[in-house]
């Protein structure tokens, strides 16, 4: 479920500032939301580019998917915190992972049209600022990866993440930091 920002409507072509303030009801309603993320869409869904803040806890499953009907390009960009974003071939097998983190050295990915791939928030309040080709239709715009469990199967999702982690950290030493970090934070949150 997303939240549609709201513009000022006495000024519509008003900039809209990418401020503390709009981030952290981002993060605020992450922490409320069952599923431990939230999405604030910048964007109505018959929009030819698609633009959202996606907030994120490392508490979160986003279940691996695609967009290929039509084939997406999408980009996550590290406004806060830091994500592992990971590539599967068809049969579910993890290809490629990387860590963006607001500070770098890494900040940002695209992700190719048709490509499986899933994130995983690393730290608390992770916020990325999402880019996707319009316009949305939920009927296709994602296709679900049916070697991974379904995004209500809370403790399912939760230990595919922790697997995904355990995988990488051996390849990606600054993931293997971070899930250190994470693991403290979480119990004390």
């Amino acid at each position: 479920m997303s939240t549609l920002y709201e513009r000022n409507p006495a000024d519509p072509l008003a900039l809209t500032a990418f401020s503390d303030e709009l981030l952290d009801g981002a993060v605020r309603a992450a922490h409320s939301s069952p599923r431990k993320r939230s999405i604030v869409r910048l964007h109505e869904h018959g929009d030819k580019v698609q633009r959202m803040f996606n907030a994120l806890q490392p508490s979160s499953y986003t279940r691996p998917h695609r967009h290929s009907d039509p084939d997406k390009v999408e980009l996550f960009v590290a406004l806060r915190g830091s994500l592992l974003v990971v590539r599967y071939s068809d049969d579910g097998t993890p290809l490629e992972g990387l860590v963006i983190s607001e500070g770098g050295p890494v900040r940002g990915v695209e992700i190719p049209a048709g490509a499986w791939h899933s994130i995983v928030a690393l730290e608390r309040d992770t916020v990325v600022f999402e880019v996707i080709e319009g316009p949305y239709d939920p009927a296709t715009h994602k296709r679900f990866a049916p070697w991974a469990p379904p995004e209500d199967d809370r403790e399912a999702g939760l230990d595919y993440t922790a697997g995904l982690r355990a995988y990488f950290a051996p390849i990606l030493p600054e993931l293997a930091a971070r899930n250190l970090i994470a693991a403290e934070e979480e119990e004390a949150y």
